[in-house]
């Protein structure tokens, strides 16, 4: 009995941390368990809800809601087929098609178009170029659904050369003038404090203007799209996603601390290039999709404007590096490439898919990536006031004189574009 004592009194009393320690993995496991057990429960309950209304609720009365969207119109000689998608919660069985009220022969539709799919309906019809036309549906129901072909424009045929000239497109417009943007380093290094928080009051400005602009496209192509998945939720649930994963990025960045990532190293600027780069994917994406319509009018003063309105972006891109130790060549190409180089993606993309949802979501992205980025920038602006009452940190002068200099810039650039 005593030697057991003796060995009681040799152990090492335990702590209350060795011992919740201890506690914790059975702990967490049974944390998991009753969490997945719950969830489970939830979707039982809720499957089984389903179920019960679905053969409860009567029937739907009154006549069946029909809605057509045209999502791509593509022509050849003799030829017209449209890429139309039920947008309505019912079945759409298209009769007849006219064209300018002339009766055509169809080929595809047969079948009922379920909810949300889609099919192509081939339209032999001699058109001429550049001439309008409207293309009228007529529905099993006697409902007409119309589309409007502003100009008859032969469709380019996809391939090599398509691609390529998508291509060439995308690095005049994104990459290119991005980067004689950021030639302006040397000259903007030469300005004090003041003229830093200048230049950055004038990216703040650049980039409002830039995501406004993508919301105001965005509506305006929601509105043809037709909603099948959404519509303009596409673009707010792209914008949402995109500022949640930038300020992940920025987070991970900031945890690093290296060199690379640090905020005088360049954190700043790798999300204001990141953010650019998801706009001109967008960008991108519409130019393709309107030149495969045949709806962009290709030449030099198209290009010229494109490379002075983007060319601002690259300013906005080497205003937060102006505190910074000198980057270096690569890294500045780096940025470029990172804020240009997805206008080559989205011509891409814009000239083989011209998916109306996928442009949608793609600008959302664009918006929230810009979001992200003006709430890293804008306390950068703040000038701080030590008054008896406190202090107070707000914009100055200089500051909102900024963002308005770079919000008329990008105006001025834009009207450049002719497209």
């Amino acid at each position: 009995m005593s030697e057991r004592a003796d060995i009681e009194t040799e152990r090492e009393p335990v702590t209350a941390p060795e011992a919740e320690a201890n506690r914790a993995p059975a702990s967490g496991w049974r944390g998991w368990a009753s969490t997945i057990a719950v969830v489970l429960l939830l979707g039982l309950a809720l499957a089984a809800l389903a179920v019960v209304c679905g053969r409860s609720l009567p029937e739907r009365i009154g006549p069946p809601v029909e809605e057509l969207a045209v999502e791509q119109v593509r022509m050849s000689p003799g030829r017209i087929d449209l890429t139309v998608r039920n947008a309505g919660p019912d079945p759409v069985q298209v009769a007849q098609v006219f064209v300018n009220d002339a009766f055509v022969d169809v080929r595809g539709g047969e079948d009922p178009i379920e909810p949300r799919r889609s099919t192509v309906l081939t339209l032999d019809y001699p058109w001429q170029e550049g001439q309008p036309y409207v293309v009228s549906m007529m529905t099993s129901t006697g409902v007409v659904i119309e589309h409007e072909i502003g100009a008859a424009v032969r469709t380019p045929t996809g391939g090599r050369d398509l691609f390529a000239v998508m291509a060439l497109l995308g690095t005049y417009v994104g990459i290119v003038p991005v980067v004689l943007g950021m030639l302006l380093l040397p000259v903007l290094r030469r300005i004090g404090k003041g003229g830093i928080r200048f230049l950055l009051a004038v990216t703040v400005g650049l980039l409002i203007f830039l995501a406004v602009d993508a919301v105001f496209e965005g509506f305006e192509l929601g509105d043809r799209s037709g909603g099948a998945f959404g519509g303009v939720s596409l673009l707010a649930l792209g914008s949402i996603l995109a500022f949640l994963g930038l300020t992940f990025v920025d987070r991970w960045l900031h945890g690093r601390g290296d060199s690379a990532g640090g905020r005088g190293g360049g954190r700043l600027a790798l999300m204001i290039a990141i953010g650019i780069g998801l706009h001109n994917l967008g960008e991108g994406l519409a130019i393709g999709s309107a030149y495969a319509l045949g709806e962009l009018a290709l030449g030099a003063a198209l290009v010229i404007g494109f490379a002075l309105h983007n060319t601002t972006e690259g300013l906005a891109i080497v205003s937060s590096l102006l505190a910074a130790q000198h980057p270096g060549v690569p890294r500045l190409l780096g940025l470029g490439l990172i804020a240009g180089g997805p206008a080559i993606l989205g011509a891409v993309l814009g000239a083989g898919v011209g998916n109306a949802e996928l442009s949608l979501l793609l600008l959302g992205l664009g918006i929230g990536a810009i979001a992200q980025v003006v709430v890293q920038i804008a306390p950068a602006l703040r000038t701080t006031d030590n008054r008896a009452t406190g202090t107070v940190a707000a914009m100055d002068a200089t500051a909102i004189l900024g963002v308005a200099v770079g919000v008329a810039a990008m105006y001025a650039t834009g009207l450049l574009v002719l497209a």
